[in-house]
């Protein structure tokens, strides 16, 4: 496995934290009246356009950008059947193109993404939006519960949901940081499996490392669906889903989990010094 074990990006100090500046904000509200999953006949119309976009512009651009290769893409058609009845996946959280390179890989599938408010009420929002971002909501309850029922309808209804476990995008982070358990629990409760997918490098080329100044190429690999221990209690089986599935995301990145710097769990964990003993938050943008 190749870690490009790099000082450019300011991680912070806990596990979980955001550090890039999302400066604007379009004032959207994200209570329990707004469409969390729109499936309005505008909206379906607009993503139809959007996906047309998405195959004959954004994933070539998206696979040279990145250097992407697809590994064990014979997983989705393998598994079909279980993932049109309704999935929820997890991966790290790469970089800012990582969402698209996940969506080329699991074509034809069109996923929806649970996304930082920020970035949805951002200068990219809309955009987020029509390729299936879902924002969070924050301290507000009866928004949740909406949310929630939003999510759940939809993945019984056969959709997929993609949800960066890990928290926040670390850019070129090689070590799986700990899971938060929100996928899990939504995957226990409905008895919905969770298919695991890894973001891993390469080293570039002599093109790609000095002319274009890249730290390193994209992997993906798709793994196999993990189903919920039926047998247990809610709360045991959403821990023993979380943490099987961070086992999985451990090896589909090369990494063996026992040999991983984190637990796999989020229980506030702090960033384990590395790459730097520096933290910080602001970075503004990506290569």
């Amino acid at each position: 496995m190749f870690d490009p074990r790099t000082v450019k990006f300011p991680y912070p100090k806990y596990t979980d934290q955001h550090y890039l500046v999302v400066d604007k904000d379009d004032g959207t509200i994200f209570d329990e009246n707004y469409p969390y999953v729109d499936t309005s006949k505008p909206f379906k119309r607009k993503q139809k356009w959007v996906r047309f976009l998405l195959h004959i512009i954004v994933f070539p651009f998206t696979r040279l950008r990145l250097g992407l290769r697809v590994k064990n893409r014979k997983n989705i058609k393998k598994y079909k059947e279980v993932l049109n009845k309704g999935v929820i996946s997890v991966s790290n959280h790469v970089h800012m193109f990582d969402y698209l390179a996940l969506s080329y890989a699991i074509r034809p599938f069109k996923p929806h993404v649970l996304a930082w408010k920020k970035n949805i009420s951002g200068p990219t929002g809309k955009m987020m939006r029509s390729v299936g971002g879902i924002p969070i909501p924050e301290n507000d309850y009866n928004a949740t519960k909406t949310y929630i029922n939003h999510l759940e309808n939809m993945i019984d209804k056969g959709g997929w949901l993609h949800i960066y476990s890990e928290g926040s995008m670390w850019e070129f982070y090689a070590p799986i940081r700990p899971f938060k358990r929100g996928a899990f629990h939504l995957a226990a409760s409905l008895n919905k499996p969770i298919m695991p997918f890894a973001f891993s490098y390469r080293k570039p080329n002599f093109i790609r490392k000095y002319i274009f100044r890249q730290i390193g190429t994209f992997n993906i690999n798709v793994g196999e669906p993990i189903y919920p221990n039926m047998n247990l209690s809610i709360g045991e089986r959403e821990i023993d889903l979380a943490i099987r599935s961070h086992d999985a995301v451990c090896k589909l990145a090369g990494i063996n989990p026992s040999n991983n710097l984190y637990e796999p769990i989020f229980n506030h964990s702090v960033r384990i010094d590395y790459y730097s003993d520096k933290y910080g938050i602001g970075y503004k943008g990506s290569w």
